[in-house]
C-alpha cells in the first residue's frame, strides 16, 4: 500500500508535541493533547474517534488552518510555525489538497474551471499531463463543461478530488469525504484517494467515522480526549470496529 521514501527530506507530514487548548480557568478545554506522529510519502491514514475527541481540531492544525497552543507541524520539513500568513497561504495552495464533505464547488464555474481554480489563484499554469490523467482516472472527460448543478453528487465529489490533486500536493486532507455520498459513490471516492497515495505518492489524511471507509487506509489512528490511544495496522472494517469498541469501553 503506502510507500516509504527513505530520501533526505524525511516524513511528508510530522507533528511534534502538538497541543491545542481553548478557554481559560475552569472553562479551559484541551482539544488536542500532545500528539506526535510522522507520515511517509504515499501513506494513507484514517483518523477515528468518538464525537468531541479532537479529530477536526487535529486536522485543522496539521493543515495549517489553525495554530497550536504548543508544538510544531512540519510539511516536507517546513515548520508551519515559521511562516507568516502569506507563506501559509502559499504552502496550502501548493503543498496541500482538501476534500470536504460539502463539495465547496463554485456554482458559476464549469467542472474544469473548478478543478483548475487552485492553480488560477496561485497564478500557475496547469500540468496538462497531470490534468488529463486525473480527468481520465476520475471518469470526468465528458463532464468538464458542465456546471455543478448539472452534475450528480458523485460527479461533484470527483471534481472536488481532482481539484485537491491538480496542484500535485504533498498531503491531501479529507474530512468525512463520503458522508454525503451513497455506497457506490463513496467507494469510488475512496478508491481515488487510495490511488492518489499508491500511484502518485500523495500522503492522505482522512477523518472518518465509517469503519468501511477506514479500511481503505494503511493504518487507523484512534483519538480519544485529544490524544492518540491506539493504532490499527492494515485495517479491516471488523478490526476497526473492534478497536473502537475497546477504546470506548
Amino acid at each position: 500500500m503506502g510507500t516509504t521514501d527513505g530520501g533526505r527530506h524525511g516524513p511528508a507530514l510530522e507533528a511534534v508535541g502538538l497541543v491545542k487548548g481553548f478557554g481559560t480557568g475552569e472553562a479551559a478545554v484541551t482539544a488536542v493533547a500532545g500528539v506526535d506522529l510522522a507520515l511517509d510519502r504515499g501513506e494513507f491514514v484514517a483518523v477515528m474517534g468518538p464525537s468531541g475527541s479532537g479529530k477536526s481540531t487535529l486536522m485543522n492544525l496539521l493543515a495549517g488552518l489553525d495554530t497550536p497552543t504548543s508544538g510544531r507541524v512540519l510539511i516536507e520539513g517546513t515548520d508551519l510555525s515559521g511562516l507568516d500568513d502569506r507563506g501559509l497561504t502559499r504552502l496550502r495552495r501548493e503543498r496541500i489538497g482538501f476534500v470536504f464533505q460539502a463539495f465547496n464547488l463554485v456554482p458559476t464555474l464549469t467542472a474544469e474551471q473548478n478543478i483548475l481554480l487552485p492553480l488560477a489563484l496561485a497564478g500557475r499554469r496547469p500540468d496538462r499531463a497531470l490534468l488529463e490523467d486525473l480527468v481520465e482516472s476520475l471518469g470526468l472527460g465528458d463532464r468538464l463543461r458542465h456546471r455543478p448543478a448539472e452534475l450528480s453528487g458523485g460527479q461533484q465529489q470527483r471534481v472536488a478530488v481532482a481539484r485537491a490533486l491538480v496542484t500535485g500536493p504533498a498531503v491531501v486532507f479529507a474530512d468525512e469525504p463520503t458522508g454525503a455520498l451513497d455506497v457506490a459513490a463513496g467507494r469510488g471516492l475512496l478508491e481515488r484517494l487510495r490511488d492518489a497515495a499508491d500511484r502518485q505518492g500523495r500522503t492522505v489524511v482522512m477523518v472518518t467515522h465509517d469503519p468501511v471507509a477506514a479500511a481503505f487506509a494503511d493504518r487507523v489512528l484512534l483519538l480519544s480526549d485529544g490524544a492518540l490511544h491506539g493504532v490499527v495496522e492494515r485495517p479491516t472494517a471488523d478490526t476497526v470496529l473492534a478497536a473502537m469498541a475497546r477504546a470506548e469501553a
